[in-house]
């Protein structure tokens, strides 16, 4: 099972403010942990959303609408990420637990949220193995 750790912005990371040396130094002993026991996939934090382009859909059918950031809706914005790979809920939660606070100031939020799997999607054997097949060419072989 997949999960991604969802790091909520905050004022500070729109801002641009740097994260202390100190919670650089923890972020990166807690990627260590989750990389050493197998489960890490990715982890990154992101620029705010001041260098951001969005695009969006606003006609079922019709073109794409373009809008350069920043964005001003700071209880969605994201912040960064890591993804996960576990055997349950259970244990993304334990994980994300584990997770120094974000931003340092008692301001970090995370949402943890499961990813979908191509078979929550689709029971059709020849996208199955598509899909199958491109995880593994990607990803290589992981912790089962």
């Amino acid at each position: 099972m997949r999960f991604m750790m969802i790091v909520k912005g905050t004022s500070d990371s729109e801002a641009g403010v740097m994260p202390s040396e100190e919670l650089v130094a923890a972020m990166q002993r807690y990627n260590e942990e989750l990389a050493k026991a197998g489960v890490l996939v990715a982890a990154d934090g992101l620029h705010p959303t001041s260098s951001a382009i969005r695009i969006s859909y606003p006609e079922a059918g019709g073109k794409p609408k373009i809008t350069d950031g920043p964005f001003t809706e700071a209880k969605e914005i994201i912040a960064g990420f890591t993804m996960i790979e576990v055997k349950s809920k259970e244990e993304a939660l334990e994980w994300a637990l584990r997770m120094p606070d974000p931003h340092g100031f008692g301001q970090g939020q995370i949402e943890l949220r499961q990813i979908f799997d191509m078979s929550d999607l689709t029971q059709d054997p020849g996208m199955l193995a598509k899909e199958h097949a491109l995880r593994e060419r990607l990803e290589g072989p992981r912790r089962t």
